[in-house]
């Protein structure tokens, strides 16, 4: 028995051995998934001249951004210095912008265009983008509205509008886009009124609230009863309102700081642009040149019209800004004479952009001089 016993174990042990322990079969290997390599957002800048503020220039470049960044989504990812003087502060913060990274950089006012010119020839991988100035390079491009466009219009609704004959305008630095402006105001209001004069204050600032209004009030007491600024702030709009005078916004609707005062608005939209050249540079097809918006591209408006405005005014005025759209008129149009009594412009003949760029003069209907140095 022992011996059969002692069989049967050695002949289970080698069953055993020969037949291996049954393990469970290894699971399948899951397939490789592919690797989605993330895109980082691209880092896009703006350079802002003032603050940002409820209304004014750089309000209309910030919400300019807002809708670009509204329309790309995490595309980009953006970043912005305000209150930034124009100069050397300027230069060290385009610079800073360009060395954190960013790939393209939009600085919004005309004092910028040499600094940014300077950082873009040390930043040759990054696209520089300089507003209202004229300066170009491979990596540097310019853009512009046509301001006096709505000038013209908002001058049509001040000479109906006024009493004295007498409209004030406040003025940053004479240059040709704020001279343009001025002129294309007088002859917009000498279109409708041919006594009307302009009077204007320089105060040698973008945004300067205290002396925009010192110089609003001054026109006042000049017997202006309808005034207007090419400065950044709200502050001419509010002394209108003070005072109890009209007055006709710049940049953008102002009404909620002169509701009784605004008579109209000219304001700037830049957002479609800046949707249009951030993608641009997103595609690989970004190109460096100059661009001159106006009415027809709705980057200037005549916006925020006074209910006390007159229908056929308004009318009147409407008509007249579908012509500048449709290019069946342009303000600049002869003749024109300077204030001096030189001719600019021959019966008929239209301002060429060249010349406009280059403009140092007043139009009849504007009192005063030039101001020399600039």
């Amino acid at each position: 028995m022992l011996i059969t016993r002692l069989l049967a174990v050695a002949t289970a042990a080698l069953l055993a051995a020969a037949c291996g322990k049954q393990e469970p079969p290894a699971p399948k290997a899951e397939p490789k998934k592919e690797e989605v390599k993330k895109v980082e957002p691209a880092k896009i800048g703006f350079v802002y001249v003032s603050p940002v503020g409820d209304a004014g220039w750089t309000s209309q470049h910030h919400a300019g951004r807002e809708e670009m960044v509204k329309a790309l989504g995490d595309k980009v990812t953006t970043s912005f210095v305000e209150k930034v003087p124009e100069g050397a502060d300027a230069e060290r913060v385009i610079r800073d912008l360009a060395s954190q990274g960013h790939k393209l950089i939009f600085t919004t006012s005309f004092g910028f265009m040499n600094p940014t010119l300077k950082v873009a020839e040390e930043f040759k991988d990054v696209k520089f983008e300089h507003a209202t100035g004229y300066k170009t390079a491979p990596n540097m491009a310019a853009y512009n509205a046509r301001f006096y466009e709505g000038r013209y219009l908002a001058g049509m609704i001040a000479g109906k509008s006024t009493k004295s004959n007498t409209l004030g305008y406040v003025g940053a630095f004479p240059i040709p886009e704020v001279l343009q402006g001025i002129n294309a105001f007088t002859l917009g209001a000498r279109s409708v009124n041919p006594k009307a004069q302009v009077r204007v204050v320089w105060v040698n600032s973008w945004y300067d609230p205290g002396k925009e209004r010192e110089a609003a009030n001054a026109l006042i007491g000049q017997g202006a009863d309808v005034v207007t600024h090419h400065t950044d702030s709200t502050a001419v709009v509010a002394a209108a309102e003070e005072k109890g005078k009209f007055a006709v916004a710049y940049h953008s609707d102002m009404s909620k700081f002169g509701p009784k005062a605004q008579l109209a608005a000219v304001t700037h939209h830049w957002g479609a642009y800046y949707t249009k050249r951030t993608q641009e540079m997103l595609d690989g097809k970004w190109a460096t040149g100059s661009v001159w918006m106006g009415m027809a591209d709705g980057a200037i408006k005549l916006e925020g019209i006074n209910a006390s405005v007159p229908k056929e005014l308004v009318d009147m005025v409407t008509a007249k800004g579908e012509e500048i759209r449709g290019g069946k008129f342009h303000p600049f149009t002869g003749p024109v004479k300077t204030n001096d009594g030189k001719d600019v412009l021959a019966k008929d003949a239209v301002m060429t952009d060249e010349q406009m760029s280059k403009m140092d003069f007043y139009v009849q209907g504007v009192v005063g001089k030039v101001p020399s140095g600039k």
